[in-house]
């Protein structure tokens, strides 16, 4: 599997997919080989040293429109309903569709992270066995396959391991590394 084609499909890449996939660790290596700044939807949603506690919505929501209407970027989330604010001017859509046992087992493996405790790590891990079942949510499989297969755009579904690694290792090196 291989991105192939001209530079400007690389301009700004979407990466979604469910908690524990690798969206993160698959937008730091687009983002090294293209040079290109990464944004975290999760920097965006939740307030700065404050696990769980989320943005104001509509601050949050002008954070998210001013990042996607910037030139060039890596732009991460589970996030759908801000996937969908960014998607006019994505130029490359990436799901990353794992089985929730492997996503799971990836988030008990990085652990508690920015002060959370036991009981909303405990949380996260069902949220994200809850993927597809999740119902009326723009951060389930259902919402995700929507803004999918809407995409016009070059798109890439990634379901297995191996296929999240080839693609990091297929992008074309820029120019400014």
């Amino acid at each position: 599997m291989e991105f192939g084609g001209a530079s400007a499909v690389f301009e700004r890449v979407f990466i979604m997919g469910n908690g524990g996939t690798g969206k993160t660790w698959l937008a730091q290596r687009v983002g090294e080989r293209l040079g290109q700044p990464i944004i975290h939807l999760d920097d965006i949603h939740w307030e700065p040293g404050g696990y769980g506690v989320a943005r104001c919505r509509s601050l949050r929501d002008t954070m998210v429109k001013a990042a996607a209407e910037t030139d060039r970027w890596v732009m991460e989330g589970v996030y759908g309903e801000l996937a969908n604010m960014a998607l006019g001017r994505v130029t490359a859509l990436i799901w990353i569709d794992l089985p929730e046992e492997l996503c799971i087992a990836n988030i008990r493996e990085r652990g508690i992270q920015g002060g959370g405790t036991e009981t909303q790590f405990a949380g996260l891990l069902k949220w994200v066995a809850e993927y597809r079942i999740r119902a009326n949510n723009w951060n389930s499989f259902d919402a995700h396959a929507r803004l999918f297969s809407a995409f016009p755009g070059p798109k890439w579904l990634l379901s297995d391991r191996d296929a999240v690694t080839r693609l990091a290792g297929s992008l074309p090196l820029s120019r400014d590394r």
